[in-house]
């Protein structure tokens, strides 16, 4: 197995950046992280013998042992100010395979990735290539301390889904993570973001592979640690002109001891770099929308229904950005699982959906459609009547078929445009990982996958250009599907199933939890909420998201819309902040005897935001609170979004000796709102 050094981190505190009040607002990068992240790329990419990042196994023999024997060719093209990609190739001169490597290397970030790919340029079927790792390396640490791993685990829809967790490598273990079924971030081990911290600083890794990976971390008996991460099964040969990919894999450098300060220089990397762009050209921003299809059995909603919903909420003047058509347009009898037939319902929908939208586009609100195309839900459907051989097990269509492709993208397309649809939501609630290998015969092994995944990229690539500037929802059963490369072209509206249409108030806890632990890592998404009368702004606030909505049934008497408007309107005020840096303030917990809360900050804008619970069992009914990141010398004016006035403290106070929070109901949850006084 190849294994390299990543570098010297004994080094990293050369150059104290630290303040006695933490960073300089901002959370950028240090000459010595962008100085570590060029060294690695230099070792480990650029020069001739670079100790490559990846490896495989070809012909029986690995990698480490003749890739720097065949011929290589560069070629590096300037993306823009801040990225330049470097795309290598090996070839083999006696079985035509080509290995190609294409790395980006950021320089506003002290970031790094690439994706390597494998293509049959002879005449004949390759040797077998198998145990293909995209990421291959050897980190080294100083002989004091240890590795210590941070991440998360994924969302299965429970309320430890998103818990972080902290764990010490000890020598001579290994410990290893892939999610369940073949989506991405799909159980407690599918989360392929990881934080790796070492004595004086660390590396982010992440993963992009939106199926079946696999990782793992190594410890030897002395102070290294071999670090693995690729698609979990590949054995096959390739046919002329075929051509597979490895994960894309990123790594993100810091140092000093900060990990706070390494996630929001993480947060920052994804805001600028990852997050797909609307049409300005920016990142997206929060948004609020609404949804009916809940109250409807089977979701079946109609166009007088749509319209019934909009013109109460119009009525109630409720700002709306987007409205939110979920599942059960398309004709599907009494069951909105039942998918595979891709037009409107003509009995609900005479008009087509082109008649909502261009309803809601009078109020000046977008759309968002909700489709599943990847799973055959109905047997009788369009799909599964004229083209069964496009479906895997009877149930998965084969995003890897050149002609399956075709026609999905063809005709998603042509339903976005003339049905006047704003935002693509995909939802994905089948486990694909059976339906691949049952597809794959004994000497082909991870193929099925393999095509399949870059499929479904080629997707929704293909309409994000046909559809510059359409956000696309990437919903998988809430979030079971978001890795980085699907990060790179969606957005999550909804990071979790983990809601309840009756309002369920024992959700409360688990929501807080998601959003204490999703926050680390991703700076927008997005969760709905149903009505709960009796704990209705405790409820609301668990849930609340950059992307958020709050949904009732407005056919019913007795909605305080009073308290709709209120709730909504501290959203607003809040919102954006949430796309700030994120700093927890207390341990995570789901236990109802404990306080929870968090702290969103955007020094820029001299703003920010805090969350506070207190839960049902909680004893003490007033906590303080140290804050981060503020202008010690600068006045704060502090709002209690539930309280007349207002108070003013320091920056330094409220780092040092902290804000002081009275609940005095249980369960409750309170919001501030502080801003600079500049």
């Amino acid at each position: 197995m190849q294994t390299h050094k990543l570098g010297v981190f004994a080094a990293f505190m050369c150059g104290v950046f630290f303040s006695s009040y933490g960073i300089e607002p901002g959370v950028k990068a240090t000459p010595g992280e962008l100085n570590l992240k060029s060294n690695w790329v230099q070792e480990h990419l650029v020069q001739a013998n670079s100790e490559l990042p990846f490896s495989f196994v070809y012909d029986g023999k690995p990698s480490s042992g003749f890739l720097k024997t065949w011929p290589k060719k560069s070629k590096t093209e300037k993306l823009d100010a801040n990225r330049t990609r470097t795309t290598y190739t090996w070839t083999d001169p006696k079985t035509g395979l080509e290995v190609r490597c294409v790395s980006v290397e950021y320089f506003d970030f002290p970031a790094v990735e690439w994706t390597v790919y494998f293509k049959n340029t002879g005449g004949t079927n390759t040797p077998v290539l198998k145990d293909i790792q995209g990421l291959d390396v050897q980190f080294e640490k100083s002989t004091d301390g240890e590795f210590i791993l941070h991440g998360n685990k994924g969302d299965w829809c429970v309320a430890e889904g998103y818990e972080p967790f902290r764990r010490t490598l000890e020598k001579n273990t290994k410990t290893s993570f892939a999610p369940n079924g073949g989506r991405a971030t799909n159980g407690p081990g599918g989360w392929p973001y990881y934080n790796l911290q070492m004595p004086a600083g660390g590396v982010i890794i992440a993963v992009g592979w939106p199926g079946q990976w696999a990782s793992s971390f190594i410890r030897n008996d002395k102070n290294g640690l071999h670090t693995v991460a690729g698609q979990e099964l590949v054995n096959l040969f390739l046919k002329p002109g075929e051509e597979i990919r490895a994960p894309l894999i990123a790594l993100h450098f810091w140092q000093g001891t900060d990990v706070d300060r390494a996630q929001n220089l993480w947060r920052r990397w994804m805001t600028e770099h990852t997050l797909p762009r609307n049409s300005d050209g920016k990142p997206p921003v929060p948004m609020y929308s609404y949804c009916s299809g809940a109250f409807f059995p089977g979701l079946k909603v109609s166009e007088a229904s749509e319209k019934q919903f909009i013109d109460v909420l119009k009525i109630e003047k409720i700002k709306l950005d987007y409205w939110w058509m979920d599942a059960g347009w398309y004709p599907c009898e009494d069951d909105w699982g039942k998918t595979g037939t891709w037009e409107p319902d003509k009995t609900r929908f005479p008009n087509g959906i082109k008649a909502v939208s261009d309803y809601v586009h009078a109020n000046g609100t977008k759309l968002i459609v909700w489709f599943e195309p990847e799973r055959i839900g109905d047997p009788s459907s369009w799909l599964a009547k004229n083209h069964p051989e496009w479906i895997l097990g009877g149930s998965l269509l084969n995003m890897g078929n050149p002609e399956v492709l075709r026609w999905v993208t063809g005709h998603v397309d042509s339903l976005i445009t003339s049905q006047g649809i704003d935002l693509y939501r995909q939802d994905y609630n089948i486990d694909p990982l059976n339906y691949w290998r049952k597809n794959d015969t004994n000497d082909r092994q991870g193929i099925t996958e393999n095509l399949y995944v870059q499929g479904y990229l080629a997707y929704w690539d293909e309409l994000r250009h046909r559809h510059p500037g359409m956000l696309i929802d990437a919903c998988a059963s809430g979030g079971r599907r978001n890795d980085l490369e699907t990060m790179r072209r969606a957005v999550p509206l909804l990071r979790s199933d983990y809601q309840d249409f009756s309002g369920n108030i024992d959700l409360a806890i688990g929501n807080q939890g998601h959003t204490y632990g999703l926050s680390m890592w991703f700076p927008f998404y997005g969760q709905g909420v149903y009505q709960n009368k009796e704990h209705m702004a405790y409820y609301v606030r668990s849930h609340m998201s950059p992307s958020f909505c709050i949904c009732l049934d407005v056919r019913k008497p007795g909605n305080n819309w009073d308290e709709y408007r209120q709730l909504v309107g501290q959203w607003r005020k809040i919102a954006d902040c949430m796309m700030g840096d994120y700093y927890p303030l207390t341990e995570y917990s789901l236990q109802p005897n404990q306080w929870i809360a968090w702290q969103f900050n955007r020094p820029e804008h001299g703003d920010g935001m805090i969350q506070v619970f207190r839960r049902e069992n909680c004893q003490e009914d007033a906590m303080t609170f140290h804050l981060h990141n503020l202008n010690p010398n600068a006045q704060y004016e502090i709002t209690n979004l539930d309280l007349e006035g207002k108070e003013k403290m320091t920056g330094k106070t409220l780092m040092e000796n902290g804000l002081t929070i009275r609940i005095t109901d249980k369960p409750a949850g309170v919001v501030i709102k502080y801003q600079e006084l500049r």
